[in-house]
């Protein structure tokens, strides 16, 4: 195994998961060296799908943010053109 999966010069969405780390943990618990780093190497590949990273997060909270400004200020239009019209 020779990749880090998740380190800083991947695509954004990658999920920091050391396989170099959890390889050799498998190994230890009796998995044979190919299938360790079998399923390491598919755990962070499952994990980089799966997992929203802290970038994710803030894109959902900027854009979620901006739809709630939208609908506050269609509110308020809405509320002062039932007040000119009363």
């Amino acid at each position: 195994m020779t990749s880090l999966i998740g380190a800083p010069n991947l695509s954004h969405g990658a999920v920091p998961f050391d396989t170099l780390a959890l390889a050799p943990k498998l190994e230890a618990a009796g998995f044979a060296s190919k299938q360790a780093e079998d399923t390491a190497a598919a755990l962070a590949e499952i994990m980089s799908d799966q997992v929203a990273t802290k970038a994710d997060l803030r894109d959902l909270e900027q854009r979620l943010t901006i739809r709630l400004g939208a609908m506050m200020a269609g509110s308020i239009a809405a509320v002062a053109a039932l007040v000119l019209l009363l």
